[in-house]
């Protein structure tokens, strides 16, 4: 977990699956390229309560920690993440009427302040709602507190999904931004 804590930079890559959506995280290695797996989250694609978990790698043997939608339908849920043993790393939410024209999220972390993490450009932001390709369109969120950048995803362009996420608050759990990562692919376009 220390090593976990110490990134600054990981990279999130959406494997291509028919029924199911599958991520890895990786570490980023000093030179920017990918490093070794972090996590591995598989995620079915229709499901009336959202909840995956992510495990230290691809056998799926020992899981690091998941998120879980409080309700079972709701634009707006509530999502859990907690380590292995179920206790709490932290909370996210989308919060839906401020993202139909630009995707706002809000993330909880115990003994952090809250932090609000949007769209950096407004104006894509409008533009991916109106076009049938925009799933192949990159985006960028900026998480902040208090006005201070805490870490920012960025999404690539191309048809596989990629991501880096770069990490600028020292006390961030890295555990909640992982989650936070995998659900902005996961949960995004709903």
């Amino acid at each position: 977990m220390q090593q976990l804590q110490s990134l600054t930079r990981m990279y999130v890559r959406q494997r291509i699956r028919m029924m199911v959506n599958q991520y890895e995280v990786l570490a980023a290695m000093p030179d920017g390229s990918e490093g070794g797996m972090l996590a591995f989250a598989q995620q079915k694609r229709v499901a009336f309560k959202e909840q995956v978990t992510l495990y230290t790698d691809d056998s799926k043997q020992y899981p690091l920690l998941g998120f879980k939608a409080r309700q079972v339908i709701d634009l707006g849920a509530t999502y859990d993440v907690t380590d292995p043993n179920g206790q709490p790393i932290g909370l996210f939410r989308k919060d839906f009427k401020q993202s139909l024209l630009r995707s706002t999220w809000h993330l909880e972390q115990p003994q952090l302040p809250p932090m609000v993490g949007q769209e950096r450009n407004a104006m894509l932001g409008v533009l991916r709602r109106f076009i049938e390709a925009a799933t192949f369109i990159p985006y960028h969120f900026d998480f902040t507190a208090n006005g201070e950048p805490v870490f920012s995803v960025d999404k690539q362009w191309g048809i596989r999904d990629k991501y880096t996420i770069d990490i600028h608050h020292p006390h961030i759990d890295r555990r909640l931004v992982i989650a936070m990562a995998v659900a902005l692919d996961a949960l995004q376009g709903r």
